[in-house]
């Protein structure tokens, strides 16, 4: 209720949050409204609620991040992954959409698309089950869940026009410097920096897990607040340094702030004289055994001599595309750690969990509809797909205060293929199908019938009044479209 002016306006946003995640058909503004049942009333009041009803996008998230604290031990940090993803438009006069390099594009040819552009960050809720293959006094904890906590529509800078004066073109590259991928995720982890700090018992540690090269550079690195971790991935032609070692007499001029070269990353990789050790991680279902070299502290120009680093190689992954297929090999992967003191198996596993935000962005395209509603207000672009976010986030945050962090099977008939000793978690379309059987059970049964019209009045009751999307809206909607 705190984030909205009204409470009218919360009951609004309710049944479209509802409607939503139980919508049958494309997830626009049309289909919402036929979900909710109000096909024969009024609609401006509904697109009104993204275009100009007072609420605030950012605070949608506010009580997710709330209840991910309320549920993680006091002394656990939060750990969260940082992407950036694209939905696709098509409009020309669409704010905020611009030309983007197309990531399913083959590595021979660029393909563009006109999208817009968003940063997420998700936190990264472990599972409550120890897999049976871990050992005693290991840091793994099996899988986890990434639920969104922040959702920021990133546009671009817009380029000047042809013939532009230098003085715009000067002032054009002033802005990007200021309004990029870097500087937002920067912001974003201050913000989130700053929610953890305001609560009154403990202000547990943040850990950032960045996806690519975006979120690794001097931006990011240089702009980290206090408490907060940053683990990502580097170049492997890196150059890095050593501490420098104080001398034995005063020096001359002014001290020395880094040390002799260190390895590159790739050049540790090759490095004979330094040994692989196996560290034991959870992934893609069970424990495997990963090979890595890890040297600790280190020194990057992009972090600044105050900050020390820890440099982490992973040997390639085989892996066979069938059991009679030869054995392939993935890239190796090199990564640094702000904190050298994290423990190195806690480093990988986390590197690991943050595949979970890109199963997020799969969800929000595919299930949710993210991007799906067609708007161009400029008030409505940037809050209609953070709405959508955030109802798919407390549908995931629902799921976990109901079954438990490791999560079970919900109501309903397994499929046959599905092994039985495989106790996986509900995956999104479990809970959207479980949430369409208690919204809609009553219809399916004919216990309760519901008929509106354009000129019936709504009963006045002081309580507020249970939301239930009807069904026949829903379907005849889903049948049409």
């Amino acid at each position: 209720m705190g984030v909205f002016a009204q409470s009218r306006t919360w009951r609004r946003g309710a049944r479209l949050a509802l409607s939503q995640l139980a919508c049958l058909g494309r997830h626009t503004g049309t289909g919402r409204i036929c979900t909710a049942g109000r096909v024969d009333v009024d609609w401006s009041a509904d697109y009104r609620f993204f275009s100009q009803d007072r609420w605030d996008a950012p605070k949608l998230f506010e009580p997710i991040l709330r209840g991910v604290l309320e549920g993680s031990g006091p002394s656990q940090p939060l750990v969260t992954a940082l992407d950036d993803t694209h939905l696709r438009k098509t409009g020309p006069k669409i704010p905020g959409v611009g030309y983007r390099r197309d990531p399913l594009s083959p590595p021979f040819h660029t393909n563009l698309i006109r999208v817009q552009r968003f940063l997420q960050m998700s936190a990264l809720v472990a599972g409550g089950d120890r897999p049976a293959s871990a050992t005693e006094g290991s840091a793994v904890t099996g899988p986890a869940r990434g639920i969104p906590i922040r959702y920021d529509h990133v546009p671009p800078v817009a380029k000047p026009r042809r013939g532009a004066s230098p003085q715009d073109w000067k002032a054009y590259r002033q802005c990007c410097r200021r309004h990029n991928l870097s500087t937002a995720g920067v912001a974003a982890i201050r913000q989130t920096r700053g929610a953890l700090d305001q609560k009154p018992q403990d202000h547990p540690r943040l850990l950032v897990v960045g996806t690519d090269g975006s979120y690794t550079n001097q931006t990011v690195l240089k702009g980290l607040p206090s408490r907060t971790t940053l683990i990502g991935r580097i170049r492997k032609d890196a150059k890095l340094f050593d501490r420098p070692i104080a001398p034995d007499r005063p020096p001359r001029g002014k001290p020395r702030q880094y040390g002799r070269p260190a390895p590159t990353p790739e050049q540790l990789r090759q490095d004979p004289t330094v040994p692989w050790q196996e560290v034991r991680a959870y992934a893609a279902g069970t424990v495997h055994a990963f090979r890595v070299k890890t040297i600790a502290p280190v020194l990057w120009a992009k972090a600044g001599p105050q900050r020390p680093l820890r440099l982490v190689v992973i040997a390639p992954v085989g892996y066979r595309l069938h059991a009679a297929g030869r054995r392939l090999y993935r890239q190796p992967a090199y990564l640094i750690c702000t904190d050298p003191n994290l423990p190195l198996d806690q480093v990988l596993q986390y590197y690991l969990w943050r595949w979970d935000i890109e199963v997020n962005h799969r969800d929000e395209k595919q299930i949710i509809g993210v991007g799906q509603a067609q708007v161009r207000s400029r008030r409505s672009v940037d809050r209609d797909p953070a709405f959508a976010v955030a109802a798919y986030a407390a549908l995931l945050l629902a799921s976990i205060q109901t079954y438990g962090r490791p999560g079970k099977e919900v109501n309903g008939t397994a499929p046959k293929w599905r092994a039985a000793k495989v106790k996986s978690r509900p995956t999104t379309l479990d809970l959207i199908q479980q949430l369409r059987r208690e919204l809609w059970g009553h219809a399916l049964q004919g216990i309760q019938e519901h008929s509106r019209h354009f000129a019936s009045p709504q009963a006045g009751d002081t309580k507020c009044p249970e939301i239930r999307p009807p069904l026949p809206e829903a379907v005849l909607y889903a049948t049409t479209g």
